[in-house]
């Protein structure tokens, strides 16, 4: 159950962006651009990166394989130190060090690429702080998947009502 008295039993980000569009539009507008925009990075490897990967195509468990390990997960060498930096980034931000982004660079990374991914993480981490500080109950792995083949349909901006063209 939501925190907020206002927001129904089933409320989620989009909830959030909706009730509050002058501080989230920008925000959708910047999630369509860093998943969907310019970059060497698929939108699917940076779904990837955001864990919702099943809807862009990415075979069922690798993202569970990953988060157990990196290093044995069936994922080409050169996304092995990328994935590492962005863990560590995740989980302990303030040890992030050259040589971790040096790794990245010898796999063959561009500085755009590791960029992306760093920018990805910050999103995800962000919204693991709506989705906690409001009291959203977790998403289901079927609904996960659902709102992840939305996102690859429509986008960002239009997920939101009163956000995008299609409200």
């Amino acid at each position: 159950m939501p925190f907020f008295k206002s927001m129904p039993e089933t409320a989620g980000p989009g909830n959030v962006f909706s009730a509050y569009r002058e501080v989230y539009r920008h925000w959708a507008e910047m999630g369509q651009a860093l998943i969907n925009g310019p970059s060497p990075l698929s939108p699917a490897e940076r779904e990837v990166i955001q864990a919702c990967a099943v809807a862009r195509g990415v075979d069922d468990g690798l993202v569970a394989k990953l988060v157990d390990n990196i290093a044995t997960a069936p994922i080409a060498d050169k996304w092995k130190p990328l994935l590492q930096f962005i863990r560590k980034l995740t989980l302990t931000p303030t040890r992030v060090e050259q040589s971790d982004a040096d790794a990245v660079f010898a796999a063959g990374w561009s500085e755009k690429a590791l960029h992306d991914a760093i920018a990805v993480t910050a999103r995800m981490t962000f919204m693991t702080r709506i989705i906690h500080g409001h009291g959203f109950t977790p998403m289901t792995p079927e609904r996960a998947k659902a709102s992840a083949e939305n996102r690859a349909k429509v986008g960002y901006v239009d997920l939101y009502p009163g956000l995008g063209g299609k409200s």
